[in-house]
């Protein structure tokens, strides 16, 4: 399965409903504390159910909904890409398609609700009969369908699957279905199932947020082992490994318990035959909790989460470098489905570590099932990347959340440095050539020049000599920016380089 999107309500900043759509390669950037790193908590929330990075408590309700008496908070996502065929009751193999499982998209959606930030509802958002005689087959029992089959004589072959039965008795009603957009309930009666078994599908989740704790027992993956362990074990091949080391030890137990009671009822049945063995089944073993002291260890036997900020990233740099070039020449047998999430990986690296960086995640992004999701505020980031890999999260005018893809074409000059200008603020001398060129490329500096006021430039001529001219605060910058080793004029300040870049900007929007 593939992550479509995300739609997150209540959830600390983000009060209305905000849907981010996300690609292989999804980057979200935007101002310090705008909420990047909330859409990615609320995924680690959503996928890894309180077992993550996140444990959801009361103060992530978000206030302006509290303060209404709204207390639940809303997680949803929807997955494309979807398996072939599915197990949902016992053995029998159907479609989500043909269960009516998917909405109007014919995409998987799965909404989570957390009342009070407590234990979650999950539910199924689908295209799904609501006619009273065919609807609410995904909560009834063998023996109900069984009986709508018998009541309406509906011809069924197979009446032992519960699947087979929902088909024969919705392809009996037709274009009577009354199909129509609704919330199942996948988390209780027979539904809990079906709810069990499209778990196994999901995509993998973790979160990396290196910098964030120091302490041993930290539940955040802190060292890239502990996430190789939890990609091992869970391949196909490894997990049928250990299900038959589970299933001999549980054979041989078994024959020691059987002898032993045997025993015990040659001296007393009474209380052997009051004794139940309690063997764990293998689904409940928990194999991480085998490895998880795995680590990297430096100096002194300093593992890697003790390490400084740098070391941690370049340690984390160099897994994701592998990990891009390992999934990439093992395209095919990627079958579970992955999303690395990143917190500012480029935190603590220099430019050239950055470049690195990003490349490798663009690597590991185009490999088979593998998303990568990241945050940042690095402007040489977001200029390695392109603007479809870009989600803008801002305020709007009312001081709500919204995020947005970064269209090219809506940008006054569609540039990287104008998405890091709005994201960041970021007014570099690039920035500024850029807008002063673009200006000039299409004929409008001369009205731009237009009524706005000069400063005195001395030009060093050709064969020596001086002379003095004027010039609008941009050509001013302009000039000083290309020829830097005139030193005769005084150096521009970083507002009124601020001031120029805002005016040509506001000067362009007139263009639009």
């Amino acid at each position: 399965m593939k992550l479509k999107s995300v739609t997150i309500k209540n959830f600390r900043g983000y009060y209305n409903k905000t849907t981010i759509l996300m690609d292989d390669l999804t980057v979200l950037v935007g101002k310090n504390d705008i909420g990047k790193s909330t859409i990615l908590e609320a995924l680690d929330v959503f996928f890894n159910e309180g077992k993550g990075v996140i444990k959801l408590d009361k103060d992530d309700v978000n206030k302006t909904a509290l303060s209404e008496g709204d207390t639940e908070i809303m997680i949803s996502a929807t997955f494309c890409e979807l398996p072939a065929d599915v197990v949902l009751d016992v053995s029998n193999r159907t479609q989500l398609s043909s269960e009516y499982l998917l909405n109007s998209h014919g995409d998987l959606e799965i909404i989570k609700r957390y009342p009070n930030a407590g234990k979650e509802k999950v539910y199924i958002k689908a295209n799904h009969p609501k006619n009273d005689e065919c609807s609410d087959l995904l909560l009834k029992k063998n023996t109900d369908l069984k009986a709508i089959v018998k009541a309406h004589g509906i011809q069924c072959d197979n009446q032992t699957a519960n699947a087979v039965l929902r088909q024969s008795i919705w392809q009996h009603f037709g274009e009577a279905l009354d199909l129509e957009l609704t919330e199942i309930d996948v988390t209780k009666g027979e539904t809990k199932t079906i709810w069990d078994q499209l778990q196994t599908f999901l995509p993998q989740y973790s979160l990396f947020q290196s910098d964030r704790k120091n302490s041993d027992g930290d539940s955040e993956v802190q060292d890239p082992l502990k996430e190789a362990v939890r990609q091992i074990l869970g391949d196909a091949d490894i997990v049928a490994s250990l299900n038959e080391v589970a299933l001999k030890v549980e054979q041989h137990l078994t024959g020691v318990v059987d002898s032993t009671l045997d025993k015990l009822r040659e001296m007393n049945p009474d209380i052997a035959n009051s004794l139940t063995p309690i063997i764990p089944p293998k689904d409940s073993l928990k194999w991480l909790d085998v490895f998880k002291n795995v680590s990297i260890f430096g100096d002194n036997d300093i593992p890697i989460n003790k390490r400084g900020s740098g070391v941690k990233r370049l340690v984390l740099l160099n897994f994701f470098r592998a990990e891009a070039e390992r999934r990439l020449q093992a395209a095919e047998s990627n079958s579970k489905s992955i999303i690395y999430a990143i917190e500012e990986p480029e935190t603590s690296q220099h430019a050239h570590h950055q470049k690195l960086l990003i490349k490798a995640f663009c690597g590991l992004a185009s490999a088979n099932n593998t998303q990568v999701l990241l945050t940042t505020h690095g402007s040489n980031v977001v200029k390695g990347l392109s603007f479809q890999d870009l989600r803008l999260v801002s305020l709007t005018e009312e001081g709500h959340k919204e995020v947005s893809n970064v269209n090219a074409g809506s940008l006054p000059y569609p540039s990287l440095n104008e998405v890091n200008y709005l994201a960041f603020g970021d007014e570099t001398e690039e920035y500024h050539n850029e807008l002063y060129g673009h200006l000039e490329l299409i004929g409008e500096l001369t009205n731009y020049f237009v009524g706005r006021q000069t400063l005195s430039y001395v030009r060093e001529l050709k064969g020596g000599g001086t002379r003095v001219e004027q010039k609008t605060l941009s050509e001013y910058i302009r000039h000083q920016i290309h020829h830097p080793e005139n030193v005769r004029n005084q150096k521009y300040t970083s507002g009124q380089l601020s001031t120029s870049i805002k005016d040509m900007r506001a000067f362009m929007l007139t263009l639009v």
